[in-house]
Formats: C-alpha cells, sequence, structure tokens
C-alpha cells in the first residue's frame, strides 16, 4: 500500500512538550482541609469535576466552588488558583520535543492537541514560552470534547481541512492515541524523542 504523504504533525501537550504532576497540587490542598493528598487525588480524578471543567461546561469559579464544597477546603479563590497552576515543569526531553518540533515546522503544519482547562492553559502561555511555534494549538475547553472522545479528533480534522490518512499524531497515553488510530489517524504513543524522531522517520516526515 502507497505510503500517505504527512502534511499536519500533532503533538500533545502534557508529558510531551511540558511535564505535570497533580500530585504537586494535592500536597499543597491538603493543607486546608482534612483529606490526604492520595484523597485528594482521587477526588479530583473520579468524581469528573476535572473533565466537566476540561470539556469547558463550567466555569473556574464554580470548578472552584464545586472542589471547595467537595474537599470541606480552607482556602480562597486565589490561592487555589496559585496551587492548582503550580504544577507544570519542564525537562531535557520536553526541551528535545520542542527542538524537534521547531526544526519541523519549515516543511510541515506542527500543532497542538490537549485536554486541558482554561486555568491551566492561561498559565502556560504566560510563564512557559512553548506555543508560538505551533500553526494552533487546540484545547479541549474551547473544542467542548476531550480525548480519547472521537469527537475532538473530528473537530481538529475538519477546522484543519486536512483528512485522517494526512495526519500524524503522538501522544504519551495509549488509549488517546487508540482512538485517534481507528479514526484512520497515523498515531503513535510517545515515548523518548529519539523514539519519536524514528516513528517520524518511518511516516516518511523528514526530520533531519
Amino acid at each position: 500500500m502507497e505510503k500517505q504523504l504527512i502534511r499536519v504533525i500533532i503533538f500533545d501537550l502534557g508529558n510531551v512538550l511540558i511535564d505535570f504532576d497533580h500530585s504537586i497540587a494535592a500536597r499543597r490542598i491538603s493543607r486546608f482541609c482534612d483529606k490526604t493528598p492520595q484523597e485528594i487525588f482521587e477526588l479530583f480524578f473520579s468524581s469528573g469535576i476535572t473533565t466537566l471543567f476540561e470539556r469547558g461546561k463550567i466555569s473556574p469559579d464554580d470548578f472552584f466552588l464545586k472542589v471547595k464544597e467537595m474537599l470541606k477546603l480552607k482556602i480562597n479563590y486565589d490561592n487555589f488558583v496559585h496551587i492548582w497552576n503550580e504544577i507544570f515543569f519542564l525537562s531535557a526531553k520536553n526541551r528535545a520535543v520542542f527542538a524537534l518540533a521547531n526544526s519541523l515546522r519549515a516543511n510541515q503544519r506542527i500543532i497542538v492537541l490537549s485536554n486541558i482547562n482554561i486555568l491551566h492553559f492561561e498559565y502556560l502561555k504566560k510563564y512557559f514560552p512553548i506555543f508560538s511555534i505551533f500553526e494552533r494549538v487546540f484545547t479541549s475547553f474551547e473544542l467542548g470534547a476531550v480525548k480519547p472522545d472521537p469527537e475532538i479528533y473530528n473537530k481538529v480534522m475538519e477546522i484543519l481541512g486536512v483528512p485522517a490518512e494526512n495526519i500524524f499524531y503522538t501522544d504519551d497515553r495509549p488509549e488517546l492515541v487508540a482512538s485517534a488510530d481507528n479514526l484512520g489517524i497515523r498515531s503513535v504513543v510517545f515515548d523518548t524523542p529519539v523514539q519519536l524522531r524514528r516513528d517520524l522517520s518511518r511516516a516518511g516526515v523528514n526530520v533531519s
């Protein structure tokens, strides 16, 4: 079968272009309630409230009020936002992926697609200069859908005007990669920058 020409390369954000650790926030929040960091972490990600926030279905104020009620939190909004946001850091791996993406943009359309809430996104735009090289940055809260829902990938393809077979996508989460792959997008699980270069080359992308 003839290999399809890759016209767009889509990068996931978290743990690819920038690392993060939600347990940092959970540990700090535990000082202001009677829950353990592990209980806080589980409440954030098992209650569904964080997914609603990432889908843009609730505002930052409403997210805070729901979290405050859920945890019986003794903290004000501004302090919560600082704690909630200060979970990101750049690693050597992230910097290598950024350098690779920057080298690709001369000949490829490079895009970011991220499950992210508006507070985290605005914080990253302010403190981490990682978005300027990308043609578009697609966020779940703006699109109203989260990966691995096929809806989010279909919306991105429609906006870009590019069919699945002309897209290369990398993400660190296998279930998100599998969903995109089921739509015909050439998708690979991100592990290391060296591995990503190899996968791009196998897809016919010039990474020299």
